[in-house]
């Protein structure tokens, strides 16, 4: 029993301190609103920071994420752009071949899946509606097999309809919003630059992406054999897809597919490289360091608002700390400790710090739900940014309000009761 009665007079204290804390809050209005807004503009704008950044780095990993996993893309320019990016070395390079696709398919035992794909731009049609300058794709076997999606109606394409170039087509969302008006799309017929091609299939919404011209959205799918009907596959900036093996890692895939295709080419062995092999997964290493400086140049100026909030809290308990001087003496007088005194008011900077700080994630949810739905783009208040918004809440609180609750703690009974206010 001896060993609980300390926890019973600790819970005691907390209560007794907490219910001082919330009166001096209640007391005073106008001070406390002065004090909340303070911290809940320091907390707003550093986890409205957080929250954009991981919103931001989520939509970037789930849209290289749909591109596919383990994939190599064989196409005539390598990623990058830099300054020193020697773009007269590819501009004469050939462009990816249909030829280049079999002799993958035909010599390469690291690959699960290659798919050949072009794209460009044409008016749609239907009835009286019309896109002027939507994206077109043009798409051999094994795209389903690579590139992550979902129907939201329909069906996808089968490899009949592929090979043969059925003029079948698969819309994206936005492309049956804008072209049906609300109208079930599947059956029906829209013209491609002029080309008369039925609608089996829309894919599922996917979003704005992060990076460019990933969504399908705002893109007509259709067979390879059938874009080849209406543009030169040459002059579409065509390439290959190709997918490893789950057992195989993407740098033995890329040596193989350079050394298929520098045979394919009749390269010598001194020639350098005539096309590119790029990697989704390099992009993906360079993330990390990317989001991490990132989020570190985030946090350091979103923490200059939090110091003017702590600043605010901190002024706010010493003008409480003057006030109540003589109440602070009557309780040292009747017994009170001085670490009871000293909890008393660091729970109402506490107090103070964590509902300005809830009030701040609120006003962030508010407005994560106000960019999602008007702009199109995910931004999610997750459960890490709240946990971390109420700690630091907590912790300006603590350290904002230990200075004054110290000096508190320390005043002397007699000189505190005649001490006016």
């Amino acid at each position: 029993m001896n060993s609980i009665r300390p926890f019973i007079i600790l819970i005691k204290l907390a209560r007794e301190s907490m219910q001082f804390a919330y009166q001096s809050v209640k007391a005073n209005k106008l001070r406390t609103f002065l004090s909340l807004f303070g911290i809940t503009i320091g907390i707003f704008a550093i986890i409205s920071v957080f929250t954009m950044i991981d919103s931001l780095e989520k939509n970037v990993r789930d849209s290289l994420q749909a591109l596919g996993k383990k994939v190599v893309y064989v196409q005539k320019w390598p990623w990058g752009g830099n300054e020193e990016y020697p773009w007269w070395k590819y501009l004469n390079r050939p462009e990816p071949t249909l030829s280049d696709l079999e002799e993958i398919r035909r010599k390469s035992l690291l690959t699960d899946a290659a798919c050949f794909n072009v794209a460009y731009n044409k008016q749609l049609k239907y009835n009286g509606n019309n896109i002027p300058d939507a994206t077109i794709y043009g798409i051999s076997t094994d795209f389903d097999k690579i590139r992550t999606f979902d129907l939201s109606e329909g069906r996808f394409f089968n490899q009949f309809e592929i090979n043969s170039g059925r003029p079948y087509a698969i819309i994206g969302s936005d492309i049956a919003k804008d072209l049906f008006q609300g109208a079930n799309p599947l059956d029906k017929t829209i013209k491609i630059g002029g080309q008369k091609v039925t609608v089996i299939g829309v894919f599922a919404k996917e979003g704005k992406s992060a990076i460019g011209e990933n969504s399908l959205d705002n893109m007509v799918i259709i067979p390879l054999n059938l874009a080849r009907t209406m543009v030169d596959l040459r002059n579409s900036g065509p390439w290959i897809m190709v997918k490893a093996k789950d057992d195989t890692s993407v740098e033995d895939l890329i040596d193989e597919l350079r050394g298929i295709l520098r045979a394919h080419h009749r390269l010598k062995p001194l020639d350098e490289d005539d096309f590119a092999l790029n990697q989704i997964d390099l992009l993906k290493d360079s993330l990390d360091s990317i989001f991490a400086s990132i989020n570190f140049a985030g946090g350091f100026i979103a923490f200059f608002s939090i110091i003017v909030g702590g600043f605010g809290i901190a002024n706010i308990m010493f003008v409480s700390v003057k006030e109540r001087t003589s109440q602070i003496g009557v309780q040292k007088a009747l017994g009170a400790k001085r670490y009871f005194i000293l909890i008393q008011f660091l729970y109402e900077a506490v107090l103070l710090a964590v509902a300005g700080g809830v009030i701040g994630l609120l006003l962030i949810f508010v407005g994560t739900l106000a960019v999602t739905y008007g702009l199109d783009f995910n931004v999610t208040l997750t459960l890490p940014n709240i946990i971390r918004g109420l700690l630091i809440s907590a912790i300006i609180g603590i350290v904002s309000g230990f200075v004054p609750a110290w000096m508190a703690s320390r005043l002397s009974p007699v000189e505190a009761i005649n001490t006016k206010a």
